[in-house]
């Protein structure tokens, strides 16, 4: 967007860690559609005289996910108690960790409207989540509610908060980081990387910078739930602080809340700094020390990054960056695909399946490609034969179709298609197209009498050949052999 200011937006990505248990006790993360404080104890309560306990998984998962950020992981890094009040942190701090994260010195690149660029990482740090809050209003925003309950289910659930450097100069940046961090997350099963549910959350950091080239004031804002509002949010608080610039005024350092159904942001507080947070060490848990062959062991883990796959598939299927792009969006429809191709069929014809008639299909079933009922091999067969022309594209969409909605084999959706197997050619399509001419004597008489000038009477008959044929012509025979017969 327009700005009479350079931008300068850094974001913290709060990622919560897809393990089975809590960081510091064994309750479950399941706490989505559960019963308010069910997936509790004595530790995620802060009862006191409870001790917590490090979740390996957790301290593995994060490391992933620095790897995948390209950071390095730091054999030594420990934690330190937040000290500030929220009704939803029973113990009125949080554990976190703060001068030794576990990964540091990263970076992630995005494509913006310049081309690539690169926004660094500064850390990533291991915490834990905090409760939540629920206000029993229609909308259940806080605004007009009377009281709020307080569910202590999320508290507890291992968070890994990944802090850029103020690289990004655009909402449409923010926008582009957020996705390429989700899409790492997930090619890694590190997180599911849901904003609606809270499995990833964003805060950001924007200011517009001085005539003299330094950062002007930063406003930190939260409450962005979806990619839109990041957007949103950003935009509106470009717009704000220009404004409040341009007439005079000051800006202040302070966090402030977006408000998605109004469209604005509203200030909450000031911004606190690090000395407000009178962090100091937990010593109710030991230091995390990583030997070197253990994280070689993560390093090996890891798999085939996003970026790497569609380079891969470039190089390998011939495919251009927008199919590559949309294939490997999601790391199950590129298995499915890469897959398709292992069972022999064409990859520039495999993919332009996938993209098209695979994806519209799971758009109309409301699924993702785990449950799509036609397996890879079965496409694989179907996209074959209207490669070998024993199909047109027309009647193997609907024979796909069958196969979506009956679970039937191919051989059986063929059959029940009407459609054959074999291409329809020589004298077989000469009689078709004899028999269409004969039904439009009218349409053939312009034709010969040369009437035809831009070809649309020929077009007209074709186009009834091919539905005669159920499409197992081939259209360029079709136009070949219709031109001879009328010919004479």
């Amino acid at each position: 967007m327009a700005s009479k200011r350079p931008i300068v937006i850094g974001l913290e990505v709060h990622l919560q860690l897809g393990t089975k248990t809590k960081l510091f006790c064994s309750c479950s993360t399941d706490y989505i559609g559960k019963t308010p404080n069910s997936n509790v104890c004595p530790i995620c309560l802060a009862v006191p005289g409870s001790l917590p306990l490090l979740n390996d998984s957790a301290v593995a998962l994060a490391s992933r996910m620095g790897l995948g950020l390209h950071c390095t992981i730091q054999k030594y890094s420990n934690f330190h108690r937040k000290n500030y009040f929220y009704p939803d942190l029973p113990k009125a701090y949080q554990v976190t960790q703060y001068e030794l994260p576990i990964a540091t010195k990263g970076y992630l690149d995005i494509e913006s409207d310049g081309g690539a660029k690169r926004v660094r990482i500064h850390h990533l740090h291991l915490e834990e989540d905090a409760g939540k809050l629920v206000h029993p209003t229609a909308d259940g925003r806080l605004t007009g509610a009377s009281y709020s309950l307080v569910d202590y289910n999320r508290g507890g659930v291992p968070l890994s908060e990944i802090v850029s450097e103020p690289d990004m100069s655009s909402p449409a940046e923010a926008r582009d980081y957020v996705m390429r961090l989700r899409q790492l997350a997930r090619y890694l099963d590190v997180s599911d990387g849901e904003m609606e549910s809270g499995s990833l959350r964003v805060d950001a950091n924007i200011s517009l910078s001085n005539p003299d080239g330094s950062l002007g004031t930063r406003v930190e804002i939260k409450n962005m739930n979806s990619l839109k509002s990041l957007e949103r949010a950003l935009e509106y608080e470009i717009a704000r602080q220009n404004k409040v610039l341009d007439t005079g005024g000051r800006l202040v350092q302070e966090t402030r809340l977006w408000d998605d159904a109004e469209g604005v942001t509203r200030s909450m507080r000031s911004k606190e700094t690090a000395a407000d947070y009178r962090y100091f060490p937990e010593m109710d848990l030991a230091p995390i020390v990583l030997t070197d062959e253990e994280i070689e062991a993560f390093r090996r883990s890891m798999p085939e990054l996003p970026w790497e796959k569609r380079e891969r598939f470039m190089r390998d299927f011939g495919l251009d960056q927008e199919e590559t792009a949309l294939l490997t969006e999601q790391k199950e429809l590129a298995a499915y695909y890469e897959a398709v191709v292992k069972a022999g069929a064409p990859p520039a014809r495999a993919a332009n399946w996938v993209r098209m008639e695979v994806m519209r299909l799971l758009n109309e079933l409301g699924c993702g490609i785990e449950d799509f009922p036609t397996k890879p091999g079965t496409l694989a067969q179907l996209v074959s034969k209207v490669e070998k022309k024993e199909l047109s594209s027309t009647v193997a969409k609907d024979i796909l179709a069958l196969l979506v909605r009956e679970k039937i084999s191919l051989d059986e959706a063929i059959a029940r298609s009407g459609a054959s197997a074999t291409r329809l050619t020589g004298d077989a399509l000469d009689e078709v197209i004899r028999k269409i001419m004969t039904a439009n004597p009218d349409v053939v008489a312009t034709i010969q009498s040369g009437q035809d000038k831009k070809g649309g009477k020929a077009k007209f008959l074709q186009g009834l050949i091919m539905k005669e044929t159920r499409g197992q012509a081939d259209p360029k025979e079709v136009a070949a052999s219709l031109e001879r017969l009328l010919q004479g």
